[in-house]
């Protein structure tokens, strides 16, 4: 049931006409169309769709809270200008009247190729309809309703001590940290203010969505929100955090495993950094590497590349006393290469997912990130998307 395993909400999914057969429209409601606390974080992209601008004018105007999410997949209703701002609103306009609710209360996302007005028309008489569907029952249609390029629908469900915290998310290329080419919808049954629920949902994008690099290229519409019904009562403030925090894990790792041309996954730290700041510097020139990217399709352990990459970002790094390892099997120290068990490093490198650390020799601060290889199968996706 996924997004809609929390008491309080229902959803739905159909094929509007964006595209050809696919479904491409979802729907989250509060069950009792009545508005609940709502939080929110977007993308960073200073060219951000209408769609986001949209909800940030909302949340900021309603204090925080929404009674429907109406998402569209195919048409990201990015670079559209004036028109696209009417369409979004036109998409909120039609859901409030289908739903019988407030303007003001009904959010909206949409997603896929930037540059090409929304077909509004499909998507206006799509949208009774759609509404119609709610039901407890309409979370899996609602997440194949978000889909892109994506292989596979993601879902996830955690069930706390008084609690439960459930989601869907779209998301396999066009990501990059702060956030990625995305859209992550979570419920809750949980009681919790607007206020604890924009924390939560904060430090649990950091800790997970914002890890997540696939190819370097921020999004225009990166959105994930967080809705609580308060079915439940109040809960543990620290358990309902981790649960937040378990679930966009969950969500991206199901993003990094259906990335466009995933072959291998890349769990890479940074320590030694000489501050928070130039540790994420580093992590991100690392990921974001083509050749390292290459060498991670490869298998092979080319330990040169990611110090290299690292030398050039800005951070700074104590070459004598740097080293890296892959798999915690060290392979080079001070610069240049250490003996070590090659067939182990040889089997860990051929497995779906990798671990890596680079110490910058510089301090004591540390960064985590996601990264992905690079190979045939994200150009062959990237060379026909328009």
């Amino acid at each position: 049931m996924s997004v809609t395993a929390a008491e309080g909400f229902v959803a739905a999914g159909c094929h509007a006409g964006i595209k050809r057969r696919r479904f491409d429209m979802a729907m989250i409601a509060t069950e009792d169309r009545q508005p609940v606390a709502c939080a929110a974080v977007f993308t960073q992209n200073k060219f951000a769709a209408p769609p986001v601008e949209l909800d940030r004018a909302i949340l900021r105007a309603n204090g925080g809270r929404a009674a429907a999410v109406v998402v569209t997949s195919g048409n990201a209703n990015a670079g559209t200008g004036e028109q696209g701002l009417k369409d979004a609103k036109a998409m909120g306009c039609a859901t409030a009247l289908a739903l019988n609710v407030g303007v003001g209360d009904v959010l909206v996302c949409s997603t896929g190729i930037i540059g090409t007005p929304l077909p509004m028309q499909p998507i206006l008489d799509a949208t009774p309809r759609l509404a119609g569907k709610l039901s407890r029952a309409g979370a899996e249609d609602a997440a194949r309703g978000i889909l892109t390029t994506d292989h596979r629908p993601k879902q996830v469900v955690i069930r706390g001590s008084n609690f439960t915290l459930g989601g869907m998310a779209k998301g396999c290329g066009m990501i990059a940290p702060n956030m990625a080419t995305m859209l992550a919808f979570l419920t809750t049954d949980a009681d919790v203010p607007h206020a604890a629920l924009r924390r939560i949902l904060k430090r649990a994008a950091d800790e997970t969505f914002n890890t997540l690099n696939v190819d370097g290229a921020m999004s225009t519409n990166d959105t994930a929100m967080l809705l609580a019904s308060g079915k439940r009562g109040t809960p543990d403030f620290e358990e309902f955090g981790n649960a937040v925090v378990a679930a966009c894990k969950d969500l991206t790792m199901q993003m990094a495993r259906d990335a466009e041309g995933m072959t291998r996954i890349a769990h890479l730290s940074v320590t030694g950094a000489a501050n928070d700041a130039e540790a994420k510097v580093a992590a991100k020139a690392i990921a974001e590497n083509n050749l390292v990217k290459c060498s991670w399709y490869g298998g092979d352990p080319y330990w040169g590349r990611l110090l290299a990459a690292a030398g050039s970002c800005g951070a700074a790094m104590d070459v004598a006393k740097t080293r890296v390892s892959y798999g915690g099997i060290a392979v080079a120290e001070g610069g240049v290469a250490v003996p070590h068990d090659g067939q182990a490093l040889a089997e860990h490198m051929m497995g779906e997912e990798i671990a890596i650390e680079v110490h910058l020799g510089a301090g004591a601060h540390n960064a985590r990130m996601i990264g992905i290889d690079l190979g045939p199968g994200y150009i062959k996706e990237n060379s026909r998307t328009s």
